[in-house]
This record gives structure tokens, sequence and C-alpha cells, in this order.
């Protein structure tokens, strides 16, 4: 059992949960929780190394005994360490640095979600989440973006993570995955364009929607070749951006399965 906090597996571990150049670094990322655990063990993704408490439930346990036959490291730590290493208030006791890989793009997609300068980690994981849910085929992360291998971002997509292409692209590949004039690229931006509702969104598409703070750059202003808003008849300056990628990307589904 590992006990002290400076064990150097504890300090690899509190490195990546920090830093994202560590994660990038090492291609890894870490995932915490029985769920999540569990959902990346059914999707495949290979674990490194897996570390537990001994109050772990029954279900958290299985979870260790699957890695473990997979031939992950595993690590019973104290719950002082566990603690330690937890990026939430209430650890579960479970907790796995998982290998990332990138997931192929299917060979032909046309629903395509783009957010450009959105750093807000629990903003940015819901953003995921919700792209899932609706059926988008990749998501792609320009420069400026926030890491989506994040804990907290990992933590708000709940299991995105194993299924959904996301791909961290400079703006020069994420032109060439669209193509010259082959999808229609629409920028949610208040008060320009047309209002969504009246926008055809059967067509091939990649949606972008602007970062909390400043609002899409220049990179994807001139990416877009169309424009959409959401309209607020009650006032106030914008909505959240997670909010406005969920109204969004619903009305894409309402109007292909409609």
């Amino acid at each position: 059992m590992i006990t002290s906090v400076h064990n150097p597996k504890i300090q690899w571990v509190r490195a990546l949960q920090s830093r994202s150049k560590a994660r990038l670094d090492e291609q890894v990322f870490v995932v915490e929780g029985v769920r999540l655990c569990e959902e990346a063990l059914q999707a495949g993704w290979k674990a490194q190394i897996v570390f537990y408490t001994e109050d772990l439930n029954a279900r958290g346990q299985a979870v260790v005994d699957s890695y473990h036959s997979r031939a992950a490291l595993i690590e019973i730590v104290s719950p002082h360490v566990f603690h330690a290493i937890s990026d939430t208030e209430t650890p579960q006791g479970i907790l796995a640095v998982i290998e990332r890989r990138t997931l192929a793009l299917p060979e032909v997609f046309d629903f395509v979600f783009i957010p450009d300068g959105v750093r807000d980690p629990g903003n940015l994981g819901t953003i995921l989440r919700t792209a899932g849910a609706a059926g988008v085929q990749a998501v792609f992360i320009p420069p400026g973006t926030g890491d989506p291998f994040s804990p907290k971002v990992v933590r708000a997509g709940m299991g995105v993570h194993f299924y959904l292409p996301i791909l961290i692209l400079p703006w020069k590949e994420i032109r060439s995955h669209l193509g010259k004039d082959a999808f229609h690229v629409y920028l949610a931006a208040a008060g320009e364009g047309q209002p969504y509702f009246l926008t055809d969104f059967r067509v091939p598409l990649a949606l972008i929607v602007g970062g909390e703070a400043h609002g899409a750059g220049g990179q994807a202003r001139q990416l877009a070749n169309r424009r959409v808003f959401i309209p607020m008849p009650g006032g106030g300056e914008s909505l959240n951006v997670a909010a406005a990628a969920a109204i969004l990307l619903y009305e894409v589904v309402r109007q292909r399965t409609g």
C-alpha cells in the first residue's frame, strides 16, 4: 500500500491532474470514479495504472480486477494519499491513468462541432457531452480552446471521450477536413446572420461557437461562411456557451429527424 504523498507515482499523477503539458507529453489522461473507469474499460481504452482504496465498493473492485486482468499496474493507496491525487471533493476511491488515443473520423461525415476559445472546463465538458448525445460525428478543438482531456472536462463529459472523435487540430487541418465549399460552416454570432430556426441544417455542416470571454476568434470568423444567432427577446448580452451549443445542436437533430 502507498501511504506517502511523496511517492514518485503519486507525484506523477498529481502532475497529470494539474498540467496539460504533462498529459500531452505522456499521451495519457486521468479518469476518476467508478462509472467513468467502468466506461473506459468497456470501451476498450487501456489503463497504464489504477489506484484504489480498500473501502472501494464491489462494483469498483470488479473494475480494478478487470484492469488487472488486462495487464494494468494496480496500486492500493491510503485514503489520505487518494485525497491527494483526487480532483473531486468526494472521491469514490478509484482513479485510472488512461492511454490517450484519437478515435478515427468516419469515412463520410456531415456533422461537426467546433468550440473556439471555450476555456471553462465545465462548459467544454458539457458541450462535448451534448455533442455526443446529438449525434455529432467529430469535434475539432482549435488553438486557444481548453484541454478536452483535463480532469474536469473528462468528468463533465460523462464518458463521451470514449466514443466521440475529439481532435485537437490547427486551423489549417480543420479547413482541410471540411474541404473547400463542401461544408456549410455556421458561426453562432449575436445579432449576425439569420435566426437559427430559419436556417437549413440538413446540409453537411460545421457549427462554431465562440468562447465565454471574447467569442470566436479571427480564424473562426474567416472559416465560417454563414452566421446564425439565437434571439433573446427577454434581453441580456449573451447566453452561456454550453446552453447556446445545446440549442443549436438540437435544432440540427430536430430538422434531421423531424
